[in-house]
Protein backbone atom coordinates (compact mmCIF):
# COMPACT_ATOMS: atom_id res chain seq x y z
CA UNK A 1 0.00 0.00 0.00
CA UNK A 2 1.33 3.45 -0.89
CA UNK A 3 2.01 6.24 1.69
CA UNK A 4 -1.52 8.50 0.17
CA UNK A 5 -3.40 5.33 0.18
CA UNK A 6 -2.71 4.51 3.94
CA UNK A 7 -3.06 8.60 5.07
CA UNK A 8 -6.26 8.23 3.10
CA UNK A 9 -7.24 4.92 4.59
CA UNK A 10 -6.25 6.66 8.22
CA UNK A 11 -8.23 10.01 7.53
CA UNK A 12 -11.63 8.22 6.50
CA UNK A 13 -11.36 6.03 9.84
CA UNK A 14 -10.53 9.38 11.46
CA UNK A 15 -13.79 10.86 9.45
CA UNK A 16 -16.11 7.65 10.94
CA UNK A 17 -14.67 7.80 14.79
CA UNK A 18 -15.21 11.38 14.82
CA UNK A 19 -19.02 10.95 12.94
CA UNK A 20 -19.25 7.78 15.81
CA UNK A 21 -18.64 10.70 18.62
CA UNK A 22 -20.90 13.33 17.31
CA UNK A 23 -23.41 10.67 17.35
CA UNK A 24 -22.96 9.30 20.60
CA UNK A 25 -22.79 13.18 21.92
CA UNK A 26 -26.43 13.29 20.70
CA UNK A 27 -27.88 10.24 21.47
CA UNK A 28 -26.68 10.70 24.94
CA UNK A 29 -28.37 14.12 24.93
CA UNK A 30 -31.72 12.20 24.87
CA UNK A 31 -31.56 9.85 27.30
CA UNK A 32 -33.50 9.13 29.72
CA UNK A 33 -31.53 7.24 32.18
CA UNK A 34 -29.23 7.62 35.11
CA UNK A 35 -26.14 7.10 33.44
CA UNK A 36 -27.01 9.42 30.55
CA UNK A 37 -25.43 12.43 32.27
CA UNK A 38 -21.76 11.23 33.06
CA UNK A 39 -22.26 9.56 29.43
CA UNK A 40 -23.05 13.13 27.44
CA UNK A 41 -20.10 14.75 29.72
CA UNK A 42 -17.69 12.07 28.80
CA UNK A 43 -18.66 11.96 25.14
CA UNK A 44 -18.27 16.21 25.01
CA UNK A 45 -14.99 15.39 26.31
CA UNK A 46 -13.99 13.04 23.63
CA UNK A 47 -15.80 15.86 21.38
CA UNK A 48 -12.83 18.04 22.42
CA UNK A 49 -9.93 15.86 23.55
CA UNK A 50 -9.69 13.32 20.29
CA UNK A 51 -9.34 16.13 17.57
CA UNK A 52 -6.81 17.90 20.06
CA UNK A 53 -5.05 14.75 20.32
CA UNK A 54 -4.47 14.38 17.19
CA UNK A 55 -3.67 17.48 16.13
CA UNK A 56 -1.10 17.42 18.83
CA UNK A 57 0.03 13.94 16.99
CA UNK A 58 0.55 15.40 14.01
CA UNK A 59 2.33 18.17 14.73
CA UNK A 60 5.35 16.23 16.47
CA UNK A 61 5.38 13.52 13.99
CA UNK A 62 5.75 16.71 11.56
CA UNK A 63 8.54 18.19 13.65
CA UNK A 64 10.29 14.81 14.58
CA UNK A 65 10.86 14.75 10.24
CA UNK A 66 12.35 18.21 9.77
CA UNK A 67 9.05 20.21 9.84
CA UNK A 68 9.03 19.56 5.63
CA UNK A 69 5.10 19.60 4.78
CA UNK A 70 3.69 17.34 2.09
CA UNK A 71 3.94 20.11 -0.14
CA UNK A 72 7.53 21.35 0.39
CA UNK A 73 8.80 17.44 -0.15
CA UNK A 74 7.34 17.10 -3.23
CA UNK A 75 5.27 14.51 -2.22
CA UNK A 76 1.97 16.27 -3.09
CA UNK A 77 -0.15 15.88 -6.37
CA UNK A 78 1.79 13.63 -8.81
CA UNK A 79 0.36 15.36 -11.48
CA UNK A 80 1.67 18.97 -10.92
CA UNK A 81 4.77 20.04 -11.83
CA UNK A 82 6.67 21.88 -9.33
CA UNK A 83 7.86 25.30 -10.04
CA UNK A 84 11.61 26.21 -8.83
CA UNK A 85 11.66 29.45 -10.18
Amino acid sequence: MKKPEKRRVFAIIGIAVLVGIYALTMIFALMKSPEAKALLMASIYCTIAVPVILYGILLITRNARGGKGQEEEGNGDPDRKRNDS
